[in-house]
């Protein structure tokens, strides 16, 4: 459904959108869009970790796990490795159809680019953790995480550009400055070679930003659901 979702975004919403804007003001806003999607498509996939964590709650399959012969550690850092990378693995194939309709590739800068996004789905994926095991009911957990996604994605700029996220209200735009999405749209942009609109004048910040991101989440994850792995009153 997902896959789904996300050629019909390209089809319905990435060419009407497109033929809608002023391209004088937002010139080849099409293939910006598309490269912006295969982030916020990643940034989905990578949230789902915190539902698997909930479905193992549910069926008991915490306490077969924590009979097995590991360390808490291993086993915390293995869920957390594993999400990040099943939700990289899946967007894999979308990516490429997104590098298929945007055309164009710089080798290096792609690479580095792909590593952010790399880093970026451990981030997504540790950061759905931490919140899963904080607050340990699939209901709450659902409603919070709609009402993020719908802050977190809008508030970027997988969709708009930052000049125009900021003129429709500055607050925005500072949130949208500091938004790990907005560091990793614009490198996959800047990775692919799309030069029109894109004000990323130093990849090494919006990088730095996708590291911190990952260190930040990733370390919170961990040590948080190790904790709490055993803590019960799940929901």
């Amino acid at each position: 459904m997902r896959a789904i979702w996300f050629v019909s975004q390209i089809v319905l919403f990435g060419l009407i959108a497109s033929q809608m804007i002023n391209v004088q003001a937002i010139p080849d806003y099409f293939r910006y869009y598309v490269a912006g999607l295969s982030v916020m498509t990643l940034y989905s996939a990578a949230i789902f970790i915190g539902f698997d964590i909930y479905e193992e709650a549910e069926h008991g399959v915490f306490e077969y796990l924590l009979s097995l012969p590991v360390s808490r550690r291993q086993l915390v850092l293995g869920r957390s490795i594993g999400g990040g990378l099943r939700s990289f693995i899946y967007v894999g194939p979308l990516i490429a159809i997104s590098m298929f309709v945007i055309g164009s590739i710089n080798p290096f800068n792609f690479l580095v680019s792909l590593l952010a996004l790399f880093l970026f789905s451990f981030g997504v994926s540790g950061m759905s953790i931490t919140i899963a095991v904080l607050i340990k009911s699939s209901d709450r957990f659902d409603i919070l995480m709609g009402v993020l996604d719908a802050l977190i994605v809008r508030l970027s700029t997988a969709m708009y550009p930052l000049a125009y996220v900021q003129k429709a209200n500055p607050f925005y735009g500072w949130i949208a400055d500091f938004n790990p999405v907005t560091f990793a749209a614009d490198l996959f942009r800047w990775g692919t070679g799309i030069e029109s609109i894109i004000t990323l004048q130093n990849p090494l910040l919006p990088f730095l930003g996708v590291v911190a991101f990952f260190g930040l989440f990733s370390l919170l994850g961990v040590t948080i659901y190790e904790r709490m792995i055993e803590g019960g009153g799940w929901q």
